[in-house]
C-alpha cells in the first residue's frame, strides 16, 4: 500500500509539474514584425505630424501661418491640397511655392492625409444654395 500510495504521489506531482511547465516557445519570424513597425511613421508631439518623408518641410511652411491641427483635420487628394493651397494663395495671402516645394508638399499632404470614408460630406452645390441676403451689403464694403 506504501509502494501505491508514494506511485500515485509521483505520479500526480510529475502531472503537475508537466502542467505547470510552459510550452517550447515556436520559432517566430520576427521580419514580418518589424516590417509593420518600419511602416507605421512616429508622430510628431510638437504638431502631431506624421514624421514620414517632407513632414519638417510641411511643418516649415504650414505652420507658419496656421496650427498643425488645422492640417492633421483635413483630408484630400492631392488634386484637393493643391486647390487648398491655391486657395490659401489667392485669399489669404500664402506665398508662392516654388514647383519642387509645392509638388513634396501636396504629395506629403495626399500621402498621410488622404480622403477618409468618415469624412463629412460634400459641399453644398452654390446652384442649390438658397441667396445670401448679405452678398449686396459685403459687395459694398470691398
Amino acid at each position: 500500500m506504501q509502494k501505491t500510495l508514494t506511485a500515485l504521489l509521483l505520479l500526480s506531482l510529475a502531472c503537475l509539474v508537466a502542467c505547470t511547465k510552459e510550452p517550447a516557445p515556436e520559432k517566430i519570424d520576427s521580419a514580418p514584425a518589424q516590417a509593420v513597425v518600419a511602416a507605421e511613421p512616429g508622430i510628431d508631439p510638437a504638431t502631431g505630424f506624421k514624421m514620414s518623408g517632407d513632414w519638417e518641410l510641411v511643418r516649415g511652411n504650414c505652420t507658419a501661418c496656421h496650427s498643425a491641427k488645422l492640417i492633421t483635420q483635413q483630408r484630400g487628394t492631392a488634386q484637393q491640397w493643391l486647390t487648398m493651397i491655391r486657395w490659401m494663395q489667392k485669399k489669404q495671402n500664402l506665398w508662392q511655392f516654388d514647383p519642387g516645394t509645392e509638388s513634396r508638399i501636396i504629395t506629403y499632404l495626399a500621402d498621410n492625409y488622404p480622403p477618409d470614408a468618415a469624412q463629412r460630406r460634400a459641399a453644398i452645390p452654390r446652384e442649390l444654395m438658397p441667396p445670401n441676403p448679405y452678398a449686396a451689403e459685403t459687395a459694398t464694403l470691398n
